[in-house]
């Protein structure tokens, strides 16, 4: 089952080429609107067949594919419209051809539309990490995962357990009528007792609970005396009636059910409920004191986003909050679940993955989210991998996934962790070289160059600041602060805790050697006149420098190698010794107070004449910063 079914019909049938309808249509687009899209694929093939190929009629045909997560009908299809350059379409197809593991050719369509939409969360994802696939391989499986005995032919998915039973969501009760969208009977909770050898007997439906409607994804408080579950609005009988077509579309909401004499008969919607929105997947924290969720509803980053809500003593809910940018993107993400080591496990679809949705994993520390990671093979697959759940040892536990050589659409797999998920608590302490004090407020950074790691913190009263990280992982880490030079740290972690980082910042003035500010050498590239990252690096302790000295004036002496006639190194160092002054002005300081002179090869660090290696023509391309 596509992930866009569960629990209510959502609103993502993609974009229409709206101007390209006409009569022969009619009944398609009522049966695609209705989402119905089985019935509607079928009825766009019959147009196509009898020579009515138009690119709206494909794209509704590819959408309708994509909405049941026909990967490879819906790639076919796409690829006979992707020449119309619609960013969505581009993006959908680079995804279908992820999924049916056609990997370069994915990357390839992802470039078009990283150029197309190049501020999207999705582009700037990619575009830092090319190469994610690789990576989130490379790093070996953690799980080892298993179909189990409970699956049917249809969708079953969304398991918990509880008090020795698993519950879950199924399409099984075939008593009950078909939905359009996968032409599958309506979802129900169900229950099946686990037995002393670990088997699952016969399932029974959780009659309580389930309507006519759509029941799914359900969370039990720590007693065991309330669930949370989604069913549709229409149970409310609250819904919106298209005025153009007469449908009806309705939104999930969640219930909450109270145990009376043990039944849960008592039943009531949640207040955060509203007919203008969704929310679906609830998920009660271990300590019982929040809820978590997903919604679509207005001010979210993407499509649908995580939630968590205070829940009272009285029951209700209050202070709904975002998890903000590092959880949410601008696609779906969905199916919380928070282990009782205090890892949020969630399905995204906008963060990068191996497939449509993949299972993610973040931790809470210092106030802020860390980076989410890829919980990598064989949890997360070509195909949509959702609902992670695991035990309270955090080694046992179940994932919902639609990979090919299940036994339905959507299948239960058994997982147990055969290793850990090696997360290190990189702790550093940020001081003044002179004194040893700490330094509070200082800014930190860690960035990888890719974007799989990037984060900013602020050390506290005690100089002291934290990052969650992943054994293996190569970054730098940089400290600054107002008055102090800037420093970067290069750290690799090893599957050994690392011993507390000590960052000593020197003052600012300790820069002023004599009539010189002192730098680290700012290398040019061969024939090169532009600032690179690691000059910018440096150039920003001269701006802070000259900030913390308003009156100070600087000549920027550029120098050349000899590689090249007197005549054009003059030249190039000039345009060097200008580049600098551009860089700094840029920061704010005054282009008064900056000189720029082209040295060329006059005054080398090393005599060239009989021959110098790469190293030392490289230090003969430099730049001096002589006070005025």
């Amino acid at each position: 089952m596509k992930k866009n079914l569960i629990i209510t019909v959502l609103a993502l049938i993609g974009f229409s080429y709206v101007n390209a309808q006409d009569s022969s249509t009619k009944r398609a687009d009522k049966l695609f609107d209705r989402f119905e899209f089985v019935k509607s694929a079928e009825k766009y093939l019959e147009l196509i067949e009898d020579g009515n190929e138009t690119d709206y009629i494909i794209k509704r045909l590819s959408d309708s594919y994509y909405n049941i997560y026909d990967s490879k009908e819906a790639e076919k299809w796409y690829a006979k419209i992707i020449k119309n350059k619609d960013p969505e379409v581009i993006y959908r197809y680079s995804q279908m051809l992820k999924a049916n593991g056609k990997y370069k050719e994915s990357n390839k369509w992802m470039s078009s539309f990283s150029e197309m939409r190049p501020y999207d969360s999705r582009a700037i994802a990619f575009k830092n990490t090319p190469n994610y696939i690789d990576k989130i391989i490379g790093r070996g499986k953690k799980f080892n995962i298993q179909n189990i005995d409970i699956n049917s032919e249809y969708s079953d998915f969304g398991s918990i357990l509880k008090d020795k039973k698993i519950y879950f969501t199924s399409s099984r009760n075939t008593e009950r009528k078909s939905y359009g969208w996968n032409d599958e009977p309506f979802l129900d909770i169900y229950s099946s007792t686990i037995n002393e050898k670990g088997s699952f007997l016969e399932p029974n439906l959780l009659e309580e609970l389930n309507s006519k409607f759509h029941e799914g994804i359900l969370s039990f408080s720590s007693d065991g005396n309330t669930i949370y579950f989604t069913r549709e609005s229409f149970y409310e009988k609250e819904f919106e009636k298209s005025e153009e077509n007469k449908n009806k579309y309705g939104q999930s909401y969640i219930y909450k059910a109270t145990k009376l004499k043990d039944k849960f008969n008592i039943i009531e919607s949640l207040d955060i409920n509203d007919p203008s929105y969704s929310n679906k997947n609830p998920m009660v924290s271990p300590d019982g004191k929040h809820l978590y969720f997903s919604s679509n509803r207005a001010g979210g980053f993407g499509m649908y986003d995580i939630y968590k809500a205070s829940i009272n003593d009285d029951g209700t809910l209050s202070d709904v909050e975002n998890l903000g940018q590092n959880i949410n993107s601008e696609g779906q993400e969905g199916f919380p679940f928070l282990s009782n080591d205090n890892v949020l496990y969630f399905s995204s679809d906008g963060h990068l993955g191996i497939g449509g949705l993949d299972v993610f994993y973040s931790r809470y520390i210092d106030g802020k989210w860390s980076n989410v990671r890829n919980v990598g093979i064989p949890v997360n697959s070509g195909a949509d991998d959702f609902a992670f759940i695991i035990d309270e040892e955090n080694v046992n536990g179940f994932v919902s996934s639609n990979r090919p050589g299940g036994v339905g659409k959507d299948d239960i797999y058994a997982l147990k962790k055969i290793k850990p998920i090696c997360d290190i608590l990189l702790e550093s302490t940020v001081v003044d070289s002179k004194t040893n004090n700490p330094i509070e407020t200082a800014l930190t950074s860690i960035s990888d160059g890719t974007g799989v790691i990037e984060n900013t913190k602020e050390s506290n009263v005690d100089g002291l600041v934290a990052y969650i990280l992943e054994c293996g992982d190569e970054f730098n880490l940089v400290a600054s602060k107002e008055g102090y030079e800037t420093k970067s740290v290069s750290v690799k972690l090893t599957e050994n805790d690392p011993p507390m980082l000590t960052i000593m910042l020197d003052p600012i003035e300790e820069l002023i050697v004599d009539t010189k500010v002192e730098l680290n050498n700012i290398y040019f590239d061969f024939d090169k006149f532009n600032i690179t990252s690691k000059a910018a690096f440096e150039l920003d302790k001269l701006v802070a420098v000259m900030n913390m000295y308003p009156e100070m004036k600087i000549t920027v002496e550029s120098h050349t190698d000899s590689r090249g006639t007197s005549s054009y190194n003059k030249g190039l160092s000039e345009r060097r010794a200008k580049s600098t002054v551009q860089y700094v002005i840029s920061k704010g300081i005054n282009e008064d107070r900056l000189r720029a002179i082209g040295m060329g090869e006059e005054v080398s660090l090393f005599d060239c004449s009989k021959g110098c290696n790469e190293e030392q023509h490289s230090q003969n391309r430099r730049s001096e910063f002589i006070i005025e």
